[in-house]
């Protein structure tokens, strides 16, 4: 176990859209108070309690009278309610991750032009709750799990959550393609969860065991952690409390990776910890 080889992944942390959500709530605490996220900005606790003590709090209430700066989630919102949100009085800044913005976009147009529309993802992630307000009631939500369904209409327009695994997506269009005329799809996959999600795999192949930081809630760092495991033991963590040294007996490789909303602190802590353990580190680690 001394020692400890630690590999980590350079794309581990903030994606743009987070990093910029993040700093656009900070800014916001800093110029007023009342300031406000609609749900959680982003799906990692320790992120959400620590803008919770520079005076951003999540909400779901619309209506509260201490608002005076509501913030929009990366993950956005449902149609209805951004319409709603423009009767109100106090400010409104939109954080959403441009990249779920155009997938949106994307939804709308096909809903426009007729087709039916299936959305590839998790039909109860906030991102996809979202994209069906824009391509409307009729939409189908798939997955991987999922069984092509009869469809009614023969012309068919796709588009895809943008933290999906584009191994996986490729899979289903090659499924879909066998059951329809005509078909449209607007590949909406963050290229950074790709090239995230690639690096992780190529990572997991050289080492002993696999750390993933992130939130438990978060889509993008479980699916990291579901395929680290197909190659080596993995643990998915949120801090570098949960590590514990009986996981690196008979480890001489360990590699680190996070998820899209994993501050580059937390990472940090993890990869110090790690090196305490496998004696790399000073002695002074405070756990």
């Amino acid at each position: 176990m001394t020692n400890l080889k630690i590999i980590k992944a350079k794309r581990a942390g903030f994606c743009f859209g987070v990093k910029r959500a993040v700093e656009l709530a900070f800014k916001s605490a800093k110029k007023s108070k009342g300031v406000y996220t609609l749900g959680p900005l982003i799906h990692n606790p320790q992120v959400i309690e620590k803008l919770s003590s520079e005076g951003v709090h999540p909400t779901e209430n619309i209506d509260d009278k201490n608002i005076n700066t509501l913030i929009i989630r990366t993950h956005g919102i449902p149609l209805q309610l951004h319409e709603m949100l423009k009767k109100k009085s106090f400010t409104i800044i939109d954080a959403t991750c441009p990249f779920v913005k155009k997938a949106q976009q994307y939804a709308k147009l096909l809903s426009s032009e007729g087709y039916q529309v299936i959305i590839f993802g998790d039909e109860k992630h906030p991102e996809v709750i979202g994209l069906i307000s824009y391509s409307g009631d009729d939409t189908i939500v798939l997955n991987s799990n999922s069984n092509i369904i009869k469809l009614k209409k023969k012309r068919v327009g796709v588009i895809v959550q943008t933290t999906q695994p584009a191994n996986l997506f490729r899979e289903f269009i090659s499924k879909l393609v066998k059951d329809v005329k005509e078909l449209k799809v607007f590949n909406t996959i963050c290229n950074s969860t790709a090239l995230r999600l690639n690096e992780t795999k190529n990572i997991a192949q050289k080492v002993d065991l696999m750390i993933v930081a992130g939130g438990k809630n978060s889509a993008n760092t479980t699916q990291l952690a579901t395929f680290c495991r197909l190659s080596v033991p993995t643990y998915h963590v949120e801090t570098a409390e949960e590590i514990q040294n009986d996981w690196f007996k008979q480890v001489s490789t360990v590699g680190i990776t996070a998820g899209a909303s994993t501050p580059e602190w937390i990472i940090n802590e993890i990869e110090e910890r790690i090196r305490y353990i496998g004696g790399n580190g000073d002695n002074g680690y405070p756990r």
